[in-house]
This record gives C-alpha cells, structure tokens and sequence, in this order.
C-alpha cells in the first residue's frame, strides 16, 4: 500500500493475538515497527519477528508511557491494546470496572495526548483505534466493555474533526468475534463451550469465527496513503455479523 515504507508506527498491545497480526502486516510493508505492550516477553518476541523496537508500559499509566516513549516519532498510532471480562452488569461493583476503564478508555486516551501534539506539529499522521461492535451494536455480560468501547468511537469522531485540517486522519475498527484468548475465555472449555461456539458461527453470515489475520488489512489500508480522504469512520470486520450503518 503507499506511504507506509520507513513510516514509524507504534501499535498497543502489540503482543497479543490481533497485536500481533497487525504488526506483521505493517513490517510486510516496509514500515518500522514499535511493539508496544505491558507483557514484556511477549512484545520482544513480536518485536524480535518484526524487526522492531519493543515498548513495555502499561497504557494505562499516563507516566510511564511518557516515559516509555520519550521523544520517539511516530507516523501512524494503532490503539489496539484491550482486555475483557464478562460479567452481567448487576453483578458487578464499582471497583469491578476501574481496570475495564482504566484499559480500554483511559489508556486510548493517553496515547492520543503524547502522539497527537508531535503529529500536529508535523502536519501530518495516521491514527486507527480498534474498537469492538459490542460498541455498535451491544453484547450481554460486556456493558462496562461496550461502553469504553463506544467513548473511543465518539471520541475519535470527535478527534477527527479537530484535526482533520491538521493533516491528520483518525479512524476507528470495529472486530466482531475474533479467536483470541479473550474470547476462548469467555466460551469455556468442554461441551458448553463448544455449544457456544458453534451458535455463533451459526449467526456469522460468512460460517466462521474471525481470525486475528482478518483485521490487519483494514487497519493498513487506513493507515496508508490510499485512505489520505478517509477520516472519522468506524468500519466493523465481522464476516457480516453486524451490519450497522
């Protein structure tokens, strides 16, 4: 895709699953990578895979990702990093949700207020937020999730217009069920979880569960020159899953 050789891009948690994938999408274009992650082992293996440069922090601490990345430039920001439990909400208590806050909105956007002054001041970057459709559409036992989820639409809508003059573009990801840790979590294990499974790729359109290698192309596309016209857009990889407009 155009413009992505030599460009600088830092994608957060980039050790996991989807983390991951997108990192090797972007190496396969020449870009050069900054693995960012809170598990140190496995963003220097991502990092080692892609010839990068491991960042280990938790987005969540406003300091230590300051300090994590110093005066690094980055071109393109992918906001990948998240984390779920599922759980009804009535069943919850206050302090269940701090970590799902602090996690999936919070951290967004810290990263946002370090990259997006050096991207001003270059009059130019790339930013794709990976959100979730649990956001757009709703998903029973994820309500705290959904709703961080749904401020980093709203959010980067918002960003978008502020910035869109800047030569900035900011737009937003949504994956449907994917297979990652997290969501082998929630179906379980044995017969029960197998049942579960096989309901949802009943209501998959396309018959099958995402993978984390269906993600990567969208978030490159984005990032590249090809999308330079495209900003403050939320665009789901669901296999046709949801179909919001």
């Amino acid at each position: 895709m155009k413009g992505l050789a030599g460009k600088s891009v830092l994608v957060t948690g980039g050790g996991g699953a989807i983390g991951g994938a997108i990192c090797r999408r972007f190496a396969e274009e020449g870009a050069k990578l900054l693995v960012a992650d809170r598990a140190k082992e496995s963003a220097e293996n991502v990092a080692k895979e892609v010839k990068g440069r491991a960042l280990v922090f938790d987005i969540a601490d406003y300091a230590a990702a300051n300090k994590a990345i110093g005066d690094t430039g980055v071109d393109i920001l992918v906001n990948n990093a998240g984390w779920d439990r599922f759980q009804n909400f009535v069943d919850m208590q206050p302090e269940d949700w701090d970590a799902l806050i602090a996690i999936n909105l919070r951290g967004p956007l810290n990263m946002h207020r370090l990259i997006v002054p050096q991207m001003l001041a270059r009059g130019t970057g790339r930013i794709v937020n990976i959100s979730s459709d649990a956001a757009r559409v709703g998903s029973s036992g994820e309500a705290v999730y959904s709703a961080c989820k749904g401020g980093v639409i709203s959010f980067s809508k918002t960003l978008a217009r502020e910035v869109a003059r800047k030569g900035i573009t900011v737009n937003v990801v949504c994956p449907g069920p994917t297979d990652t840790p997290i969501l082998r979590g929630f179906l379980g294990e044995g017969e029960a979880g197998q049942k579960v499974y096989d309901a949802l790729v009943r209501a998959i359109p396309m018959k099958r569960i995402g993978q984390p290698d269906d993600i990567p192309g969208i978030v490159a596309f984005l990032a590249s020159d090809e999308a330079a016209f495209i900003t403050g857009q939320v665009i789901s990889v669901s296999g046709g899953l949801t179909m919001a407009g």
